[in-house]
């Protein structure tokens, strides 16, 4: 097994709670959550999302658009259960030994 580091980082109290929730009803803590967003990162070789910088100023109609379109694709994520999240962290595992 790979060395364990500490890694530490300043967040916001009420963001850091509020995530911690939607986390905990997924079945895991932060430091998990975490664990899981740099595990895609390497699998991505990068943000597991689009990263784009926007322009500066938008009319409201499309901000609206804009908002629109992301709920569409919001509802389009499938939902992922706690097998299916054990599942891609035992795989990446699984692919990182076999680099070895």
């Amino acid at each position: 097994m790979a060395k364990q580091v500490t890694s530490q980082f300043n967040i916001d109290e009420d963001l850091q709670q509020e995530v911690s929730e939607i986390y905990k009803s997924l079945g895991m803590d932060l430091n998990t959550a975490f664990r899981v967003f740099l595990i895609r990162s390497k699998i991505e070789r990068g943000l597991p999302f689009s990263a784009k910088l926007l322009e500066l100023h938008f009319t409201r109609i499309e901000s609206w658009d804009a908002f629109e379109e992301l709920h569409k694709q919001a509802l389009d994520v499938p939902e992922m259960s706690i097998e299916d999240i054990n599942d891609e962290i035992a795989a990446a595992r699984s692919e990182r030994r076999h680099r070895m």
